[in-house]
């Protein structure tokens, strides 16, 4: 069962009313639970700047994965059947792994860890991971809230185990009916390579007010 974080005492910039082109929306606040729930559902998510500061990112365009979009090759298909996948199951593991320094994942500090691991303990943070003989050995993790899944990184110790999370993640997800889409934040070539687009800002927020208020697929 989820449990509602206490409500953040900021109030937190609209993208809807940021500049065009204009990724980072605000500064300041603080990594609270229930400030970083208020933010995903605004459209925003949270993430250190060059100076050390909070900001609140929008990116516009977005990069979002549409269920139906989702491209998995033979290669991959045949990669999936070597690996064991898990849901939930460690959590703070594939935090720390996706925040090490060898994969860019600087931004990803202790708060980062503290704040989200409390989020997965509330219900609203999930993680899948992917093991290959007893060792974890790739995973992803985000934020689900209704038909969204903030997807926040991904690693991986073996070729195309990241892609095997996001398999699973995806088969999960659609399980539960239409309507629902990964937030991939910003589309790069390799999230493109596996059917990620990038759609305006306001496009974005448009289909995040559609699927808010979805049942989440993670409870289920």
């Amino acid at each position: 069962m989820r449990v509602e974080p206490a409500p953040g005492e900021w109030l937190l910039p609209d993208p809807a009313l940021a500049a065009p082109d204009q990724d980072l929306v605000g500064l300041g606040a603080d990594l609270a639970p229930g400030t970083v729930l208020q933010a995903y559902r605004m459209g925003l998510f949270p993430m250190h700047v060059d100076t050390g500061e909070l900001g609140w990112w929008s990116p516009d365009p977005r990069g979002i994965l549409r269920l139906v979009d989702f491209r998995v090759s033979r290669s991959l298909r045949k990669s999936s059947g070597r690996f064991e996948i898990t849901i939930d199951q460690a959590f703070a593991r594939v935090m720390r792994e996706c925040g090490d320094s060898r994969r860019d994942g600087l931004w990803i500090t202790e708060d980062f860890i503290a704040t989200y691991s409390t989020l997965h303990d509330m219900g609203w943070a999930h993680s899948i991971e992917v093991w290959r003989t007893g060792e974890l050995v790739g995973g992803l993790y985000g934020i689900e809230i209704g038909g969204l899944f903030a997807g926040e990184s991904m690693f991986h110790r073996e070729r195309d185990a990241s892609k095997v999370a996001l398999v699973a993640l995806v088969n999960k997800l659609r399980t539960c009916g239409d309507g629902r889409f990964i937030d991939v934040q910003w589309r790069t070539n390799h999230l493109a390579s596996l059917g990620a687009i990038a759609i305006s800002r306001a496009e974005y927020l448009s289909d995040l007010k559609s699927a808010l208020p979805l049942e989440p697929c993670f409870a289920n």
